[in-house]
């Protein structure tokens, strides 16, 4: 009886809460029906505008001045890669800062920016001809600095369309191949995706479950991937199977629509959250001879475009690291206590400089890994070295933004939080942290240490 008194009194509230007009629009996010007994109250109050409700700085969707080249970084540029990088910077403040949040929140990709981001002309990267720009890989990975420095999940959808996608065609395909897929990615007509790594092996990829068995005309591709950026609406995916024939991990072009294929979103996470990673399953589907990529014939070849998307990814936490440091400077000189702007603290200063040190080696280790690439002399150590650094230094970088910024250190809307869980799946896709050191520590030491001396791993037949 008091627990039925007590709902007939709330309900007397939410009635007289609700505007006579409807003048207050309905939470979109308001359970429809509510529990099983409890009347449905109505009550949406929208949020106030983050302007609004914390007038005293500036949020991202004014995206702040780049202040982090202290040691003038750019003089190392040459004038092609300053235009990129220039190019890049504008677009992300100008068309990507104002609305990403917003999508990030609701973990949905900003479908209408793919043809913004054909206009500036770096889908293809490094790849020469064909509609591709043909950049330097230091042009490419300033590109996917500067998208990473507003949103890293943007900066993810290009690097697996470019970085991994299109750079498989590019390298390993045939000339025909490279003529017919490539045109059309360059300009972002098609999106590509690239199937590496599957539910039993992401570290261990070349141990891969899924198979590719020969057939009149072509092949039946089975097995599962997951984790795959862009899986859910790519119209080109790049398959990695095991070749049932020889045993060697071969390459092969599936269409969006085949029959057998299906992906699906992976749901509920708390990075890259616009990045539309799926499990993609594929039941005996058919790859005609010809989309066989020609130049695949071991998990070797599939190393060589890694090599050049581990250089990407070293890159993107000095982007997200550059943004944090870009809003904290500006969010410090804005916000005031204790009668002072932030800036004026001791403990501030010491914590925005620290993020400034972590900011100039990780620059300068990724403009070096570039140069190394370019000459020639770039081993896996040295990739996987620079990837595995400027991921642990990017969080600290923003664990100190988050502290920095206080209770707003955990909003979206100041883009701190967002880049503090966005660099958590790059901080482990493309090597985790303790495969790649040791990869690097194979190189200085001599001795492989990534496998366990004993495994009780079956061999395969």
């Amino acid at each position: 009886m008091e627990v039925d008194k007590s709902l007939q009194r709330i309900a007397r509230i939410a009635q007289q809460l609700q505007p006579a007009q409807n003048s207050f629009r309905r939470d979109s996010h308001e359970i429809e029906g509510g529990i099983e007994g409890m009347p449905t109250l109505g009550v949406g109050l929208p949020a106030l505008e983050i302007e609004k409700a914390f007038p005293q700085a500036t949020p991202a969707t004014t995206f702040p001045p780049a202040v982090s080249d202290y040691f003038q970084l750019d003089d190392l540029l040459s004038e092609e890669e300053l235009a990129t990088r220039n190019r890049v910077r504008r677009f992300m403040e100008a068309e990507v800062a104002p609305i990403i949040a917003k999508y990030w929140e609701r973990a949905e990709f900003p479908f209408e920016l793919i043809p913004r981001f054909a206009t500036l002309n770096i889908s293809g990267g490094t790849i020469k001809g064909y509609g591709c720009p043909g950049m330097s890989i230091l042009s490419s990975a300033l590109a996917a600095a500067e998208i990473a420095r507003v949103d890293a999940s943007c900066s993810t959808f290009m690097l697996v369309h470019t970085c991994l996608g299109m750079l498989t065609i590019g390298m390993l395909a045939s000339e025909e191949q490279k003529k017919t897929l490539l045109p059309p990615l360059a300009r972002l007509d098609h999106v590509a995706c690239w199937g590496l790594t599957e539910p039993e092996y992401g570290s261990d990829a070349s141990s891969l479950n899924t198979t590719a068995t020969k057939v009149d005309g072509g092949w039946l591709i089975k097995g599962q991937k997951r984790w795959i950026g862009n899986a859910t609406f790519a119209d080109i995916l790049v398959i990695f199977a095991r070749n049932m024939q020889t045993n060697q991990i071969n390459g092969f072009i599936v269409r969006k629509g085949a029959k057998g294929l299906k992906a699906t979103k992976i749901e509920n996470k708390i990075g890259l959250r616009c990045v539309q990673n799926g499990d993609i399953l594929l039941d005996n589907v058919f790859v005609a001879d010809e989309d066989r990529i020609a130049n695949i014939n071991s998990f070797q070849d599939t190393n060589k475009v890694l090599a050049v998307s581990r250089v990407m990814v070293a890159w993107q936490p000095i982007g997200i690291a550059m943004g944090v440091y870009d809003v904290c400077h500006r969010y410090l000189k804005e916000r005031k206590q204790f009668g002072a702007p932030l800036t004026a603290f001791q403990l501030n200063q010491e914590k925005l400089v620290r993020m400034l040190g972590h900011i100039q080696s990780m620059w300068l280790m990724g403009w070096r890994l570039c140069k190394l690439y370019d000459a020639g002399k770039m081993t896996p150590g040295h990739a996987s070295l620079t990837k595995a650094h400027n991921t642990k230094v990017a969080r600290e970088v923003c664990a100190l933004g988050r502290e920095l910024l206080g209770g707003n250190g955990i909003l979206s809307d100041f883009n701190v939080a967002k880049a503090f869980c966005d660099l958590e799946p790059i901080y482990t896709y493309e090597g985790t942290y303790e495969v790649n050191s040791l990869v690097t520590a194979r190189e200085v030491t001599g001795i492989a240490s990534i496998k366990p001396p004993v495994s009780s791993r079956t061999k395969r037949s």
